[in-house]
């Protein structure tokens, strides 16, 4: 059986203990959140306080670096860097070989072509008929149910 915690060592010599994911066996940082439905390829890494959403795909070699966050459905492809304190939103494609600077945010929806470099900071997001589309078919969330009152109706105490 494979090992749950792997040790690797960080450019400072410090020792990092990381976990492997349930599904898909990439590495994971003990403070990071990784919903149980994404799945992580097993050359991937998923850095300290890193939030990766339900199921999102992180590709073979890619790195979610410090307080970046994956949203829902989201797809990172093979070899992507997103780096410290990116926001990639839910339904973003991101090809393979991309490298997102620090903070950079990429809106929901939106893509970005293989081989690409972000600025840090820069921001993408979805314009046009492609985000008209994109905002008909996402699902609204369902409407919450209502409560019934199930208290006696109120009388009314006026003299008369």
């Amino acid at each position: 059986m494979a090992r749950m915690i792997e040790e690797l060592e960080d450019e400072t010599g410090a020792v990092i203990k990381y976990k492997r994911h349930a599904n898909g066996r990439g590495l994971v940082s003990p403070t990071a959140r990784v919903a149980e439905s994404a799945y992580i390829e097993p050359t991937a890494y998923v850095e300290a306080d890193a939030r990766v959403g339900m199921e999102a795909y992180i590709g073979a070699g890619s790195w979610i670096d410090k307080r970046a966050t994956v949203g829902d459905r989201a797809f990172v492809g093979a070899n992507v860097h997103v780096g410290a304190g990116c926001v990639v939103g839910s339904g973003v494609k991101i090809g393979s070989g991309v490298k997102l600077g620090e903070n950079a945010m990429v809106g929901n929806g939106a893509r970005v072509e293989r081989d690409t470099q972000v600025p840090a900071g820069a921001v993408i997001e979805l314009r046009g008929a492609a985000a008209a589309r994109a905002a008909l078919t996402t699902p609204l969330r369902p409407p919450r149910p209502q409560q019934r009152d199930t208290r006696a109706p109120r009388t009314s105490r006026r003299a008369a």
